[in-house]
């Protein structure tokens, strides 16, 4: 069994920054990608950035710039540092990993952590 392990959300203004870390829990060989998504009340969870292992890191539109994928592929984290917040960043972000191995052989898909909420005030 693995598990996403989200840390990092809380309430900031406007302008300023947030650091999200999730990491993968388990006997983990391998996970091909790893990113977050976001979801704000009434709207579809949207991609924020992936980074896929020895491959291409994707930003959404509206967050190039200004947030930051990094992976620890030794320690199975993913993080995203997020700067220059505004009030339309506020939503629940999730972690998700894409292609997870582990050492017993076993494979998933497609594993999401519970979400973390962020908060930007005006």
């Amino acid at each position: 069994q693995v598990q996403l392990l989200e840390s990092g959300g809380g309430l900031v203004q406007a302008g300023g920054s947030l650091t999200l870390s999730c990491a993968v829990s388990g006997s983990i060989k391998w996970i091909d990608v790893m990113g977050w998504y976001r979801q704000s009340p009434g709207k579809q969870r949207e991609l924020v950035a992936n980074k896929t292992a020895g491959g291409p890191t994707i930003y959404a539109n509206s967050m190039k710039g200004r947030f930051t994928i990094s992976r620890d592929i030794a320690k199975d984290t993913v993080y995203l540092y997020m700067n220059s917040l505004k009030p339309e960043d506020t939503a629940v972000y999730y972690c998700n990993a894409e292609g997870i191995t582990t050492w017993d052989g076993t494979y998933y898909r497609d594993t999401w952590g519970q979400g973390t909420q962020v908060t930007v005030s005006s």
